[in-house]
């Protein structure tokens, strides 16, 4: 398996205590660089509103199987919340689309670490990738 990225983050987190727990939770931009030869692959991004983005968690650590959460002091398995440390740490995060220059996309609500790699960039549809009533059975709110 081969992973190529496809582009860096430009944010202005850098380092783990900066990020938001979740991108959704800041209104900080930020901007994707697309590599010049991926460029050709932004033909229509602009035309969505917002965007899925997958990255590469490259501050963490990749033997972590359990930790704490923001809720509570029980150790969870990483598998069961969003910890950036797993053992292959990719992230998905939904971002809103502010603008696109040439290989440049201004982004809103990302939470990644500035220089992580950037793995894809897809358009996110809310009839297809929203799932009303989904939950986490351990979250309490």
């Amino acid at each position: 398996m081969e992973l190529v990225p496809i582009g860096v983050v430009h944010s202005p987190y850098h380092s783990i205590q900066e990020a938001p727990r979740q991108g959704r939770l800041s209104d900080r931009t930020a901007e994707l660089e697309v590599f010049p030869r991926f460029a050709d692959g932004l033909k229509d991004v602009d035309r969505a509103t917002h965007l899925i983005v997958l990255y590469w968690c490259h501050q963490a650590q990749r033997e972590t199987l359990q930790t704490k959460t923001p809720f509570g002091p029980e150790l969870r398995g990483v598998f069961a919340c969003r910890s950036p440390s797993r053992p292959n740490p990719i992230a998905l995060c939904v971002v809103e689309l502010l603008g696109v220059q040439e290989n440049r996309l201004l982004v809103r609500g990302l939470d990644a670490l500035d220089g992580s790699p950037l793995l894809d960039i897809k358009p996110y549809a809310a009839d297809v990738d929203s799932v009303p009533g989904a939950s986490i059975g351990w979250l309490r709110k």
